[in-house]
């Protein structure tokens, strides 16, 4: 399971990579491995406000409905079109060119409070246990 060292984690299962004071998101590859074959997305629209852990889009796969969750609170400045268009892009790559948004974030410390990568893939073993 591929768990990049340069993001934080939710346990959401949601993964956010901070540029300045943008935070792109997506979903882990843990989720959508998962999830299995993901046949809908949907994703908020640019200017939508987000609270951190307030419900933005879901994710449709073969097997299940997901929710998806703001893992930081701030303002929501794009979607990414391609995985509206090519679900698959979220089963193929997770971290690349299937990210879902990019937020404005209302307080760059925020991310201090999600997962390392080592956090998560504790995080992860822990549910696989239980």
């Amino acid at each position: 399971m591929n768990i990049p060292n340069d993001l934080r984690y939710s346990k959401t299962d949601e993964w956010v990579r901070v540029e300045g004071d943008i935070a792109t998101i997506g979903i882990t590859d843990y989720a959508q491995s998962e999830l299995g074959d993901i046949v809908y997305v949907e994703l908020p629209e640019a200017g939508r406000v987000l609270q951190t852990g307030e419900m933005f889009g879901t994710v449709e796969s073969v097997k299940a409905v997901a929710d998806l969750y703001s893992p930081v609170a701030g303002e929501v400045v794009e979607s990414n079109p391609a995985v509206t268009e090519r679900y698959e892009l979220l089963n193929e790559d997770p971290y690349g060119q299937g990210w879902l948004i990019k937020v404005q974030l209302a307080d760059p410390t925020q991310v201090e409070n999600l997962l390392t990568a080592e956090q998560y893939a504790a995080y992860i073993e822990e549910r696989r246990k239980a």
